[in-house]
């Protein structure tokens, strides 16, 4: 069981790009035990824990058309499945942070360094049990079966507005009489719902006692997680796409909040050079080795690839000698190489896919797969101002086309145009957008508890 809870968290952070493997050192915390023993299908025991968390120093806002200004302040709290490594999950932190300095911040399992805490504001934490045990910054994965156990342990009390940064549990954390639970819901756990599948055969458990016994693990985090959904009072997410997905699981609605992008750093530079560029972790949803193999039918097409990971080999395999493989790279050398491409290719079926917005940014076109979020954020030639090209199957031979329509087509696709469209997902976009949200939601929520004459601390 180890092994396919590793497992099959592993496939689920690589598809959200994180880099597992990239641990950070620990946080500072201060700990007061309290709790009971724990047990699960994993045997594990752990006593529950609370951090003495130093706040940081801000200021008091009022919301943009928010309640009375008089009465006691709101206090903030959001809960984090993990800090650990750096991904898509913790570029929205960052933005949430900024918007809520005072907010404290809870977590599952903490032990990013403090180069990376620096960067998305993140002080000290509070976290759960799972944090006291040896070696959890390297285990934390096999230890999906404590993940409800653990998230129900954080003890949220005096906080009146819990937001719930979630890609697995942390909506599932526990709430109380008063407070308002609102998650920004990057997907419901894809191996217990949709994909479940899909990550069993990635986790090489689609068969045997291993595989059985995966299944029921998942079942019963399915059940789980469905009925504490109720919990939430308002959901938010990053795509229609997976707005249809909460839909289909919850049976409930959600705010479509596009994820933040750093369009003050991918910026238009320089002359364009004449090769492809696509940048990806390798790992099979990604589809990297058919973007690869399409160029062997485009002998005279440039390609460079950037990345690292699982699918090397089959990438390496597939890519013949007018392909490049650049290795991983730095994100100012990613930079470059974007601002001087021709275009930027995307294979993968993703939920909301940063990478083709950080190339447009750069004011480079981008061809894609037309399914999940490239849909939403890439403008197809039968848009008034394209951005790039969509291709329907993902077949090498599909990529290969498009690539051609592309060439046929540059010239309705200005630089001008990707920059626009990657404008619409910036950084001060979404913080506007997710205020409003929290505003709506708590005046909503104020409004039925008869207390109008409060307040929000960020």
């Amino acid at each position: 069981m180890v092994d396919a809870c590793e497992g099959m968290i592993d496939a689920e952070q690589t598809r959200r790009g994180t880099n597992p493997d990239e641990l950070g050192g620990t946080g500072n915390e201060s700990r007061h035990e309290h709790g009971t023993v724990v047990r699960t299908v994993c045997q594990c025991a752990a006593s529950q824990i609370e951090l003495n968390v130093h706040v940081p120093s801000g200021i008091f806002h009022t919301m943009e058309n928010s309640l009375a200004a008089s009465g006691p302040v709101r206090r903030v709290a959001i809960v984090h499945e993990w800090l650990v490594a750096f991904g898509g999950a913790e570029l929205v932190l960052r933005e949430l942070l900024k918007l809520f300095p005072q907010a404290r911040v809870f977590t599952l399992v903490d032990s990013m360094d403090s180069a990376q805490r620096a960067f998305l504001g993140v002080g000290d934490t509070s976290s759960s049990f799972l944090n006291r045990l040896p070696g959890i910054d390297r285990r934390y994965r096999s230890m999906l079966p404590l993940f409800p156990a653990a998230v129900r342990s954080l003890d949220l009390r005096g906080f009146d507005v819990v937001i719930s940064n979630s890609h697995a549990v942390a909506k599932g954390v526990r709430v109380r009489p008063g407070q308002l639970h609102l998650s920004y819901c990057l997907t419901p756990m894809r191996y217990a719902w949709d994909l479940r599948e899909q990550y069993l055969t990635e986790a090489g458990l689609s068969r045997g006692i291993r595989g059985i016994a995966a299944r029921a693990l998942l079942e019963s985090l399915r059940r789980w997680d469905r009925a504490n959904s109720t919990g939430v009072h308002g959901f938010a997410t990053l795509s229609h796409f997976v707005a249809d997905r909460i839909r289909r699981s919850y049976s409930r609605e959600a705010t479509v909040i596009y994820p933040p992008v750093d369009t003050e750093f991918f910026v238009p530079a320089g002359e364009r050079s004449d090769y492809y560029v696509t940048a990806s972790r390798f790992v099979p949803y990604k589809r990297v080795d058919l973007i690869a193999k399409a160029f062997s039918h485009l002998p005279d097409r440039k390609l460079v690839i950037v990345g690292d990971g699982p699918d090397a080999t089959k990438v390496r395999a597939a890519a013949g000698p007018n392909v490049t493989l650049a290795g991983h790279v730095e994100r100012t050398a990613l930079r470059t190489l974007l601002q001087r491409a021709r275009a930027f290719l995307f294979a993968a079926e993703e939920d909301f896919g940063i990478a083709p917005l950080e190339a447009q940014a750069a004011g480079v076109p981008v061809i894609a797969y037309g399914r999940g979020g490239a849909a939403e954020t890439v403008r197809g030639l039968d848009h008034p101002r394209p951005t790039g090209v969509h291709f329907a199957e993902q077949t090498a031979d599909a990529i290969a086309a498009a690539v051609r329509q592309f060439e046929a087509s540059a010239d309705r696709i200005s630089a001008a145009a990707c920059r626009e469209n990657a404008e619409r997902f910036n950084e001060a976009r979404f913080r506007d957008e997710f205020l409003r949200f929290v505003d709506a939601q708590w005046a909503a929520h104020a409004g039925s508890a008869a207390a109008l004459d409060t307040k929000v601390l960020i």
